[in-house]
């Protein structure tokens, strides 16, 4: 395998504004070397040993000669770095693969900044997908998530610089921003014809990645332990949560890995470790020349309380690892199928500061599925009502009012019905009906009944809309794996 070792990586490709980039700890790349091999030349065996380095300056001598061509013979004065990063950009994109991205030294600089200490953007894992800025998840509490913004979204122009053209880097470099700082997005959304308007105030993004609550139901005590990402501090902070569940005997475990991007390999098997039973498979490595290590368990004995796992659409990478694990180990997943991303990359610096994040392994179930681009089947299938995906109501080019039809005046509907107001249809058209929805959200808020939609009942519509998607009751995912435990504490 090429490259060096420098980051074990099973995250979605890029964070806006987040921490799944690290510089990999000594263990970190005794991990990856012992499952996959050396990755590349040591420094003893340099790097002109490879017998096939001549092959390599012949198939490269055409690139010389366009390269002397334009240096000699194009009208205008060009920068060499800049041919240079296109060619390297060139090869890159010419593998088809939206998780092998290069960063020139500037765009490296300015996103290990944005990771190191204090992060401040709008809390979304994205990668490039048809040429376009797309939502693996957003993180809990962000900004992001709030603003509603949901996996599979593309965004198109931010603050109306458009983003066609740009590589993954660059388009985040525009995408992040201050605290405080406003992006308006211009987002395409799957099943919606048109492009709707989402406005993120930006802010710092919580580096906490586990949370962790009881649950009782019909006189039982369930943890619920949610995991945000995978990263160098997740393994130790769920160990200590899992511990405290068990002190307190819970009759059974949620773990929540809905919106879960990813993050670091070795955090997920140092997870997964504590849960499966001793010598049981976890997952399956597999290098470029095919050669296969299992990963297993090294815990004493199965648990001894049942467990359930959430997943949706969100749900990529390590989480994905976890999920796969577990279910293949006797437990159930409840939600939605998961993202679909099987692939380890694995980051190297280069000596100009410049950054290349390639992939270099696939990651497999324990029985050996690839579920790459396929995702992972829940046991049970569970969808949240409609008004879970609602989209902010953008009022910006005016009022909501009768006798509009518009993909806008779709979303408010989805809303209204959501909140108790039906508005007798969904289809898009702002008719008497949906007028008089409005006119009694009005009128239970102390608003002015003018049937209008403007900014002041668009913002409490949101409002009211994010309380109760948060109130659990509502969670149909989290109440079916509730039941799930409950028919099994019970049997």
């Amino acid at each position: 395998m090429k490259g060096r070792t420098l980051v074990a990586l099973i995250g979605i490709t890029i964070v806006v504004s987040s921490l799944l980039t690290y510089a990999a700890t000594d263990s970190e790349k005794g991990f990856l070397r012992g499952m996959l091999g050396q990755i590349g030349p040591t420094k003893e065996q340099g790097t002109n040993s490879n017998p096939q380095n001549a092959e390599q300056a012949a198939s490269l001598k055409k690139v010389y000669e366009i390269y002397g061509l334009i240096q000699d013979n194009y009208l205008e004065d060009v920068d060499q770095q800049k041919l240079i990063d296109g060619a390297i950009n060139g090869m890159i994109n010419a593998l088809g693969d939206p998780y092998t991205v290069y960063m020139d030294p500037k765009s490296a600089e300015q996103f290990n900044q944005s990771i190191s200490s204090s992060f401040q953007g709008i809390g979304a894992e994205v990668t490039m997908e048809g040429g376009k800025v797309t939502i693996v998840s957003p993180f809990k509490g962000s900004p992001a998530e709030k603003a509603g913004l949901r996996p599979k979204d593309q965004i198109i122009s931010v603050n109306g610089e458009t983003l066609e053209g740009l590589d993954l880097y660059q388009a985040v470099l525009k995408i992040r921003g201050p605290k405080g700082s406003e992006a308006e997005l211009n987002v395409l959304r799957p099943g919606i014809s048109d492009p709707l308007t989402v406005t993120v105030v930006r802010d710092d993004i919580p580096l906490e990645t586990v949370y962790a609550e009881t649950i009782q139901k019909d006189g039982h005590t369930f943890g619920k332990i949610e995991v945000a990402q995978f990263s160098t501090d997740t393994a130790a902070h769920f160990k200590e949560q899992l511990e405290k569940m068990e002190q307190q005997q819970v009759d059974g475990l949620i773990i929540d890995l809905r919106g879960d991007p990813g993050g670091l390999l070795p955090a997920v098997v140092e997870m997964s470790q504590m849960l499966i039973a001793k010598d049981k498979p976890i997952l399956q490595l597999e290098d470029p020349q095919g050669n296969r290590e299992v990963v297993k368990s090294t815990i004493d004995g199965k648990k001894s309380y049942p467990i359930t796992v959430l997943v949706d659409k969100g749900s990529a990478s390590a989480s994905e690892i976890m999920a796969a694990a577990l279910k293949e180990n006797g437990y159930k997943l409840v939600g939605q199928h998961t993202f679909g991303k099987g692939t380890v990359q694995n980051t190297v610096e280069l000596g100009d500061k410049s950054q290349v994040k390639m992939t270099i392994a696939k990651w497999l179930t324990p029985t050996g599925e690839w579920i790459h681009k396929k995702g992972i089947e829940p046991s049970i299938s569970i969808e949240q009502p409609k008004y879970f995906l609602a989209a902010p109501i953008d009022v910006k080019k005016g009022s909501l009012q009768f006798d509009q039809n518009s993909e806008s005046v779709k979303n408010l509907q989805v809303i209204l019905d959501g909140l108790g107001f039906p508005p007798g249809r969904t289809d898009g058209y702002f008719d008497q009906k949906t007028e008089t929805a409005v006119k009694a959200f009005q009128k239970l808020n102390n608003l002015s009944m003018t049937g209008k939609v403007d900014q002041k009942t668009a913002q409490l519509l949101q409002d009211q809309l994010i309380k109760k998607i948060q109130e659990p009751a509502n969670d149909l995912q989290l109440q079916a794996a509730i039941q799930v435990l409950l028919e099994q504490v019970k049997k």
